[in-house]
């Protein structure tokens, strides 16, 4: 309050400030999602165990046969994979995170949504709730990241009883690179749930998409030794991205990361949220 006289008689004004806050709309569009993912987390929490052990069975095969097994016969330095590898196995077990993350986001999120949509009916009474659509795909996102991360963290445990070596698996780049696979997948899973009219299709896409790029993406081996021509379908993968990028944050030097993987897995995921909200908003079941 600032008080001055004029002419001998006392005259206040008072002022007030208002702090700037956050944009309406963001807020809105923050709580819209967390509405969403909240009502997957009602029903996965009840089976956190189950989740979490899913996609854990084909990395330890993997782990077996590949990296126990044939790893032994494969030395670092030998072409197939870099000298800097104590072996085979340490340069396997980041592909495997990817992997695990990768499956348990695509096929959880895509059956979550499958199952409400072509089972219990209960799909259409989302689509009314006054939620926008992005708040929608990225609430189903949300959740497809939280199974991707529980069961990816069954397979760092692994890696870390196997190598030892805690820091590598945990350290904030090899995470953030984690949440952006799962991010990219979950976001693929809800848009193929929102699209397939069958269980049946789930299964083309599964076997035509998620198989292949479990073996061609840079899981098994380094893209850099292949031929040119294979190395631009190679590329063209999601899942290489992560690869190169989760081994690289575990075993080298901050000055030999890839730092080309996080924009390229961010604008993927930007991409196809902005596809995931417009399907929402066109969405008729």
């Amino acid at each position: 309050m600032i008080v001055f006289e004029l002419k001998g008689k006392p005259m206040s004004i008072h002022l007030s400030f208002t702090s700037v806050s956050v944009p309406t709309k963001w807020k809105s569009l923050w709580v819209d999602t967390l509405t969403i993912f909240w009502g997957d987390w009602l029903e996965l929490r009840s089976r956190i165990t189950q989740v979490a052990a899913s996609g854990l069975v084909s990395p330890l095969i993997y782990i077996m046969a590949f990296g126990l097994g044939l790893g032994n016969s494969i030395r670092p330095g030998g072409g197939l994979i870099d000298g800097g590898y104590d072996s085979y196995l340490e340069f396997m077990l980041p592909g495997m995170v990817a992997l695990s993350s990768m499956t348990i986001s695509f096929g959880g999120t895509t059956f979550s949504i499958c199952g409400d949509r072509l089972f219990s009916k209960t799909f259409e009474e989302m689509l009314l709730v006054p939620i926008h659509p992005l708040g929608l795909f990225l609430g189903k996102m949300l959740a497809g990241i939280i199974r991707g991360l529980l069961t990816s963290s069954t397979v760092i445990l692994i890696a870390v009883l196997f190598t030892g070596k805690i820091w590598s698996f945990v350290n904030p780049l090899f995470l953030c690179l984690l949440v952006l696979n799962c991010s990219v997948f979950s976001g693929l899973g809800v848009i193929v749930g929102l699209s397939v009219q069958s269980l049946e299709s789930v299964g083309i896409y599964n076997n035509f998409l998620i198989v292949p790029m479990s073996f061609l993406g840079a899981t098994f081996f380094d893209p850099q030794s292949l031929p040119l021509g294979l190395q631009l379908i190679v590329y063209g993968l999601p899942l290489t991205y992560t690869s190169i990028g989760l081994r690289s944050a575990a075993h080298l030097p901050l000055s030999d990361f890839p730092w080309f993987t996080i924009p390229v897995l961010s604008g993927i995921a930007i991409f196809l949220a902005l596809m995931g909200a417009r399907r929402f908003a066109n969405q008729q079941d």
